[in-house]
């Protein structure tokens, strides 16, 4: 009858199968390569060019009642421009907390505008049935474009864009906004 030490491997034959093959090695190198290529695609689909505020203050946008709102109307205090679209679930969830900040902030001279980025009619809906405290103007696809413009290379959303009183922007955010970023910028700019 044999033993249990008997069904064992030799050590030599035990050595050789812990260490990995070629094929093993060939494979994790490609998972690796493939992890930083994710990694890096991730990175650079995150990042932010170099933005062009060339003529920003010159546009006009309709908002849902038909009414005109001139970004020049806007100058002279803290402004934070929020893109969003009735169809983004993050953009449609930090709409509640961009209307806490707004009624919050309102009175020591912080504006807010919501620019979305979709059709009149979707947005009038999304209003009726979840109001914000903050104006809202249409940008439609021009608002992806403006977007491009500001430094958000692939044009995704939301996206938020933080001016000073002086007009020059700030700071920007591609993704859903929380809490702390509108308590950064808040004590960055600080009161008007």
């Amino acid at each position: 009858m044999n033993s249990p030490d008997d069904l064992s491997p030799p050590p030599a034959a035990a050595a050789k199968a812990a260490r990995p093959t070629g094929r093993r090695l060939a494979l994790a190198a490609v998972a690796l390569a493939a992890a930083g290529a994710g990694a890096l695609f991730s990175a650079r689909r995150l990042a932010l060019d170099e933005p062009d505020t060339t003529g920003l203050w010159d546009r006009s946008f309709s908002a849902p009642d038909g009414s005109a709102l001139a970004l020049a109307t806007l100058r002279g205090r803290p402004l934070l421009v929020n893109f969003w679209a009735t169809w983004c679930p993050p953009c449609v969830e930090e709409l509640p907390l961009l209307s806490s900040f707004y009624n919050e902030n309102k009175a020591n001279g912080w504006q807010l505008i919501g620019l979305a980025v979709d059709k009149p009619e979707p947005v009038a809906r999304f209003l009726a049935k979840s109001p914000v405290s903050f104006p809202v103007a249409l940008a439609g696809l021009e608002g992806v474009e403006l977007t491009r413009a500001l430094g958000n290379a692939a044009g995704g959303l939301p996206f938020s864009v933080l001016f000073d009183a002086t007009g020059q922007l700030r700071d920007r955010k591609l993704g859903q906004l929380h809490a702390r970023d509108l308590a950064a910028w808040r004590d960055r700019l600080g009161r008007s």
